[in-house]
């Protein structure tokens, strides 16, 4: 691979309403009068309407609802009554999280026309800030895979390059903004499915903290390493999401650390293989925040016992939510999930306890890293966007699409620590992601870090 100028590619769709537009800018154009709520309502149904069918990125869209809704924030607009910065917003919800007024079908033909009692209580607090839902996005089913093309509603395009996969299982989510049909979108990240996704569709991709934004309501695929996140534009307007997602527990305003952060390169191997161009890119943009790049070998010393630890904890706890489910409709699931779920039927019960021990202690070991630097870089992901069904990468170091994915993406979930994916540069013209990631619970530092240093490439 050889790495494109620093000026960005065209996308390879014509791009709806909202590419690459702050939630500041529309903020300020309501206040002014150009635009209000059931403008941007009709601005994302009119891109939905002219690119989902290229894209696949939502599964269900109600804009009837969503233009009530929006009438009513511009009423409270009118009567000076603001709720925040995402009033009048357009937002999409990821098709694993439940929504009272729409389906919530996993992607899977087990839940075909499933419509929940109630929104999960993430969705809540994002109406209760002002953003109205207008539909519902692509999940790989289950949420059970990075590639965004094994759903029952079929496979999310890159919209970069249609031939290409959006990355998972946020599949939807991620085609949703990058697309602009809406600024902002809700996925799910359980190994990677946000920040994937992000550093393939070149969009800025956060995980929290593992528990900072409530579970309710989420269909669980490993409950203890999974977290809702977000995929948008810009790091601000992910600053005002997750405000928004947490109830306010992530604020804004946070102190972002000395102007240049202490950063520790994490190199690719043995996480996953090394695309010299990707990795190039990558370290390229992390250079740009101005720190010196520490050398991170004392990460790569601890890589196999956090993949062995994470992978008797998710195939154990994603066996668990589907074991009935697997003996009994068999014939429902997509063969390559299900073939994923067979095989985490082995894993033994000492195996779990173990692996929870091997995470407390790597927890304590990751602690006394994050006393040294402020964050660890490397790539989201250590290739471009394979192609849609593409399962295995070529060349040397030959390697599964799927481990490769998530690869420099998972280990972070096993311990629960926030990490953003950001927008790095491209390589033969598809995207390439920087991520960083910090100590647990320092969201609000890690979003306020990103904020003062990134800049779009």
């Amino acid at each position: 691979m050889n790495p494109q100028s620093n000026s960005a590619p065209a996308l390879a769709v014509e791009p709806g309403f909202f590419a690459g537009r702050s939630l500041a800018d529309l903020q300020d154009a309501m206040r002014q009068g150009a635009l209000d709520a059931e403008a941007l309502v009709r601005h994302a149904a009119a891109a939905i309407e002219r690119l989902n069918p290229v894209v696949n990125a939502f599964v269900h869209v109600d804009v009837e609802a969503a233009l009530a809704a929006a009438r009513a924030l511009d009423a409270e607009r009118a009567r000076g009554q603001v709720r925040g910065p995402l009033h009048g917003i357009p937002v999409a919800i990821k098709d694993n999280v439940d929504t009272g007024d729409m389906p919530t079908t996993m992607g899977a033909a087990h839940f075909l026309g499933h419509r929940p009692e109630a929104d999960a209580e993430c969705v809540a607090l994002l109406r209760a800030a002002g953003a109205i839902v207008i539909g519902k996005t692509l999940t790989h089913e289950f949420a059970y895979g990075p590639t965004g093309d094994r759903s029952v509603q079929g496979a999310s395009r890159n919209p970069w390059r249609t031939s290409q996969i959006t990355g998972g299982s946020s599949a939807g989510s991620a085609a949703a903004v990058a697309a602009g049909m809406v600024p902002v979108a809700l996925g799910t990240d359980t190994g990677g499915s946000v920040r994937v996704p992000s550093a393939l569709c070149g969009l800025v991709g956060f995980k929290p903290t593992h528990g900072r934004v409530s579970a309710r309501g989420l269909f669980p695929l490993s409950p203890s390493i999974e977290d809702a996140g977000v995929l948008a534009n810009h790091v601000e307007d992910a600053q005002v999401f997750m405000q928004a997602l947490t109830g306010g527990a992530i604020g804004l305003g946070a102190d972002p650390g000395p102007a240049a952060p202490r950063m520790m390169w994490v190199p690719n191997a043995p996480f996953a293989i090394d695309d010299a161009a990707v990795t190039a890119c990558a370290r390229a943009a992390a250079e740009r925040f101005g720190g010196v790049l520490q050398d991170g070998a004392e990460v790569t010393r601890h890589a196999r016992a956090l993949q062995a630890a994470l992978g008797a904890v998710q195939r154990s706890e994603a066996y668990e939510v589907h074991a009935e489910r697997v003996e009994q409709e068999s014939g429902k699931y997509d063969p390559e999930v299900l073939e994923r779920l067979r095989a985490s039927r082995p894993v033994q019960g000492w195996e779990y306890v173990r692996a929870l021990k091997t995470r407390a202690h790597l927890r304590t070991v990751f602690a006394g890293i994050f006393e040294r630097v402020d964050v660890l870089a490397l790539p989201a992901v250590a290739i471009t966007a394979p192609a849609l069904q593409q399962r295995s990468v070529a060349g040397p170091g030959s390697a599964g699409v799927r481990e490769t994915l998530l690869g420099l993406t998972n280990p972070w979930n096993l311990l629960g620590l926030p990490a953003i994916a950001l927008p790095a540069g491209w390589v033969d013209g598809l995207p390439v992601g920087l991520q960083l990631v910090a100590a647990e619970g320092a969201d609000e530092r890690l979003l306020a870090l990103a904020a003062r240093h990134w800049r779009r490439p």
